[in-house]
């Protein structure tokens, strides 16, 4: 917290508790920030001095803590990470809701609050609409947001069961030749399902709901011909269904259901396709999926939720978005590279 900046300013807070809160234990919060932003601060009583690169840091900065101290007066909890947070969406988005209000999902083991301003808005379109199609790179958060909807909604009654489901890819679908029962066969794909669900339930009452029925895992070939009334399901992974999957799922939609439906774009493993397989209106070397083909055929009902979260709305560590943007700019790289040589090839040619 000693670097040389050029640009300061103090800002002075009227309430020491607050403040001490603002600052956290032993200035944590502070140290963790300084580390993530490249600039320094100090306190002194309830002052805060904050040292920065560039003006527009400073300014940044100081809305920042201006907009924290006003986030604690009314009753919210903030730490090390919502700072950071609403630090990255800043930078992003100046014009965007720091700490949207309507925000949280109750569940018996913790309270789940909303960390950037697309997060905010799923949570809305999850209270508004009865299906959603959410979808954007991994650490954004959505799949875990879908599973605290699902278990916020149980707890209140306002469905009555909870349905998993997700392609299984890797295994081709083909789930016989693998050891145990069906539950046992698919667990492995929706592990970041469960690990959301034991955060939310608890291991003792998670078991205790899979085992009255009241949470179910449902591999999706197993899914076809059942209507599913009073129930929230969740299709993690969408990206790597079929169309025909898709299509059989979305019309498993029963009365008094929702459903979920999250995919990352850029993480399709299902295979192009090949000239021979070519149907009407397909191109050699595109995707089946099933998750591309319905935002296209369903984005015009006003029923149906869509939205889209950017690479800017990770939640995780910040070292995993370091670490993102450096193997961006090594995939660019060698793209580059590529055409560099085969347009030197080209013109040899």
């Amino acid at each position: 917290m000693n670097n040389k900046t050029a640009f300061t300013t103090t800002l002075t807070f009227d309430d020491p508790s607050l403040a001490q809160q603002l600052f956290g234990p032993l200035e944590l919060y502070l140290k963790e920030l300084s580390r993530y932003s490249g600039a320094s601060f100090s306190t002194r009583g309830t002052e805060l001095f904050i040292s920065a690169n560039s003006a527009k840091e400073q300014e940044q900065l100081a809305l920042l803590f201006a907009k924290s101290y006003e986030t604690l007066q009314k009753g919210k909890e903030l730490d090390a990470h919502s700072l950071i947070d609403a630090y990255t969406q800043l930078k992003a988005n100046a014009e965007e809701e720091l700490f949207p209000q309507s925000n949280t999902l109750v569940t018996p083991r913790k309270t789940i609050t909303a960390r950037n301003n697309s997060q905010k808005i799923f949570l809305d379109l999850i209270r508004e609409k009865e299906m959603i199609f959410a979808t954007g790179p991994a650490g954004t958060g959505k799949s875990y947001l879908a599973v605290a909807a699902a278990v916020s909604m149980l707890q209140a009654k306002r469905v009555k069961k909870i349905i998993l489901t997700r392609p299984a890819v890797e295994a081709g679908e083909k789930l016989g030749f693998l050891p145990g029962d069906m539950e046992e066969k698919i667990n492995p794909y929706l592990r970041p399902l469960y690990d959301a669900l034991g955060d939310m339930l608890g291991t003792a009452q998670l078991i205790a709901k899979q085992e009255s029925g009241q949470i179910e895992v449902a591999p999706l070939a197993f899914m076809r011909g059942r209507t599913l009334n009073e129930a929230f399901l969740i299709l993690d992974e969408a990206q790597n269904t079929t169309r025909e999957q898709m299509k059989m799922f979305l019309t498993r939609l029963g009365y008094g259901s929702r459903a979920i439906i999250t995919g990352d774009l850029t993480q399709i493993d299902l295979p192009p396709i090949h000239v021979s397989q070519l149907q009407e209106g397909e191109k050699k070397g595109e995707t089946r999926s099933g998750l591309i083909h319905a935002l296209k055929l369903l984005k015009h009902i006003p029923e149906i939720g869509f939205i889209h979260f950017k690479k800017s709305d990770v939640v995780r560590h910040p070292l995993v978005g370091q670490i993102v943007d450096a193997y961006d700019i090594f995939d660019t790289k060698m793209k580059n590279e590529d055409l560099s040589d085969n347009s030197m090839k080209n013109n040899e040619s």
